[in-house]
């Protein structure tokens, strides 16, 4: 496309789309590869206590402590429904697209939280060896939901 905004072709949609898929795909394996990250490095051990001392100063905080299974088996869940989805993101549903940029925002979000809970502690938290791909993987596509957007509008 050039600067006179010229009408995307059917090529430049189908690659928007292809993009956006692989993305999609690529953030449902960095999830997957975070969840296990966290598993093996004990993530409920510093999770629990510390919403625990946060709940103790303000109570209305409404983050729910976890148990193993409850933890693991929605975190397992959300996986399985991102997977499925992928069909509807190499489609370039709009929906899809459009819950694609703010999860990418949180998903973001919670990587630099591992990172900067680590810079703050001075030791490496449960997550944060998995965090630069998450983080890479949700920035990716946050870009891809944005350009095929874009190109849907148009």
């Amino acid at each position: 496309m050039n600067v006179l905004h010229e009408t995307p072709s059917t090529e430049q949609r189908k690659s928007a789309r292809a993009w956006f898929g692989r993305a999609w795909l690529g953030l449902a394996g960095a999830m997957a590869l975070h969840v296990t990250d966290e598993a093996l490095t004990d993530f409920l051990s510093v999770y629990n206590p510390a919403l625990r001392a946060i709940r103790e100063q303000w109570p209305w905080v409404p983050l729910p402590t976890f148990s193993f299974g409850e933890w693991i088996g929605g975190l397992a869940a959300g996986i399985v429904l991102l997977f499925a989805l992928s069909p509807l993101a190499f489609r370039g549903r709009r929906w899809i697209v459009v819950v694609a940029m703010p999860f990418s925002i949180m998903i973001t979000a919670n990587g630099l939280g591992h990172v900067g809970s680590s810079l703050y502690t001075g030791r490496f938290m449960p997550g944060v060896y998995s965090s630069p791909v998450l983080m890479a993987a949700s920035l990716f596509t946050f870009i891809c939901a944005l350009r095929l957007a874009r190109i849907q509008r148009e």
